[in-house]
C-alpha cells in the first residue's frame, strides 16, 4: 500500500482513510494505518474519530482495532443494488463459470483502476486472488485493457493519466508506448489478454461490456493458471465470452449509475 495524499478538503481526507482502511481487507491498528496514512499522527487520530462518531468505522476496545462500521456496510449495500453491474450481470457470470469450468472475474473502473465486482468458481475451478472490491492496475489486467480500449477521448486519456505502469512480471507493461499499440489492437480484435502481466503462471481473455449508445461500462474475463492451459487455449472460450458480455449489456441498456470512469 503506497501513501498518497487528497487535496480535497476534509471530506477527501476522511475518504482518503476510509480507503485505506476497508483495503487492508481486515481488522485494522491505528499504528498500521498511521504507516500508510498521508496525514500526521494527531490528523489521523482525528479523522478516525470523526468516522467511528459519525458510523462509518467501529472501534473494537478489546482488540484495539478499527473495522467497518454498519452505516458503512449499509450505504455499501445500497449502492451495490444500485450502481454496480453485480446484480445484472450475476446469473451470466454464473452460466458462463459453469460453461467454461473456468473461474469468471467482472470488473468496473474508477479513476484509472480496475474494482472487481464480481467473482464466480466453478466445482474445480482455478481459484484467483482477485474478490469483489479488490482493486488492481488497468494497464496489466485483461479487463482493465478490454476497458481502456473502449473508452471514449476524454475518459481514456484521463484513464491513461492515472497509470503508473508498475512492473509485476517481464510481461508487464512498462509504459504506453507499448502498451497504447496494444489497445489498437484490442479495438480491432475485441478481446484482451493478459498474459501473466500481473502475476506471474495467471492468463485471462477479457471482453469488454457495453451499455447504451455503445458506451463501455465494464469487463468480464475468463481466467486460468499456466498449470491448466496454455494463453492459445483460452481463445476457445471466445464465443461464449463475447456472447455473454452481450447478454449483460443488453441487460445494463437502460443503466443510469456510473461508467467506467
Amino acid at each position: 500500500m503506497n501513501k498518497h495524499v487528497v487535496t480535497d478538503g476534509t471530506v477527501g481526507k476522511a475518504l482518503d482513510i476510509l480507503d485505506i482502511v476497508v483495503a487492508f481487507g481486515r481488522a485494522v491498528r491505528f499504528t498500521e494505518v498511521l504507516d500508510v496514512s498521508p496525514y500526521p499522527k494527531a490528523t489521523l487520530h482525528r479523522i478516525l474519530q470523526s468516522l467511528t462518531n459519525q458510523g462509518m468505522l467501529a472501534y473494537d476496545d478489546d482488540r484495539q482495532v478499527y473495522v467497518p462500521g454498519m452505516r458503512l456496510v449499509r450505504i455499501a449495500r445500497h449502492a451495490w443494488n444500485q450502481s454496480s453491474l453485480g446484480p445484472i450481470a450475476k446469473p451470466f457470470l454464473e452460466t458462463l463459470a459453469n460453461d467454461v469450468g473456468e473461474t469468471v472475474h467482472l470488473a468496473q473502473m474508477e479513476n484509472g483502476r480496475v474494482v472487481f465486482i464480481e467473482k464466480r468458481v466453478p466445482e474445480r475451478g482455478f481459484q484467483t486472488i482477485a474478490r469483489p472490491g479488490r482493486r488492481s492496475p488497468a494497464h496489466c489486467t485483461g479487463v482493465g485493457k478490454a476497458m481502456l480500449a473502449f473508452m471514449d477521448d476524454e475518459r481514456h486519456a484521463a484513464a491513461l493519466d492515472r497509470q503508473v505502469y508498475e512492473r509485476f512480471t517481464p510481461t508487464t507493461h512498462a509504459g504506453p508506448e507499448t502498451l497504447l499499440p496494444e489497445l489498437d489492437r484490442i479495438r480491432i480484435d475485441g478481446i484482451a489478454y493478459d498474459r501473466e502481466e500481473h502475476e506471474q503462471g495467471i492468463i485471462s481473455i477479457a471482453a469488454p461490456i457495453f451499455g447504451g449508445l455503445d458506451r463501455v461500462i465494464g469487463a468480464i474475463s475468463i481466467v486460468t493458471s499456466t498449470f491448466r492451459m496454455s494463453q492459445d487455449d483460452l481463445d476457445r472460450f471466445r464465443p461464449a465470452l463475447l456472447r455473454t458480455a452481450t447478454q449483460i449489456g443488453s441487460e445494463a441498456a437502460v443503466w443510469p449509475f456510473p461508467l467506467a470512469q
